[in-house]
């Protein structure tokens, strides 16, 4: 049986996730909640994504989705393709995937994701690298938290759990 698919993203009030380079807010928060959910699991990144990310991995099983036939990363592997990390994490033992980006990456999960618990900003980015389509035929929300800006905080933003309503696609 493979492992559940979870598209874990902070996404901008107009859709983005980035201008381009890293994550554009510094939001403790999300930050927080972000280790918290995914202490102890599997992740799927892009490459460029899991080396913004280095010195995050101390307990989560990072695989790296590249098209590079000779990047070696400093901790996790390489897989080729969504299916092939939904294989490789099975193979682990893990009961969830939790894909964390980039912008390649939340594209080719999203047709085979399962679950999606974005971080809404209350911000607008104008343009950058945009988090794929929620298609509300497809998703369910299932749980909605919202925190007000404050002394910490920049921006007003929602923890949600969007649940697919129709199977998705079975892997290539």
């Amino acid at each position: 049986m493979r492992p559940l698919l979870t598209l874990v993203a902070a996404v901008s009030a107009d859709g983005f996730i980035s201008t381009g380079q890293g994550v554009p807010w510094n939001i403790p928060r999300d930050k927080a909640f972000f280790r918290r959910i995914t202490s102890g699991q599997w992740l799927l990144l892009g490459r460029r994504t899991f080396e913004e990310m280095i010195g995050w991995f101390e307990d989560r099983r990072p695989l790296v989705l590249t098209r590079s036939p000779v990047y070696v990363p400093s901790v996790g592997e390489v897989v080729a393709s969504v299916a092939e990390a939904l294989q490789v994490a099975a193979a682990g033992g893990a009961g969830e995937l939790f894909v964390c980006g980039g912008g390649e990456t939340y594209a080719a999960s999203m047709p085979l994701a399962d679950r999606l618990i974005l971080t809404h900003v209350d911000s607008s980015l104008g343009h950058g690298v945009p988090f794929p389509p929620v298609n509300p035929d497809e998703w369910l929300q299932t749980s909605l938290e919202t925190f007000p800006a404050d002394a910490t905080h920049a921006w007003e933003i929602s923890f949600a759990t969007y649940e697919r309503i129709r199977q998705p696609a079975p892997p290539r």
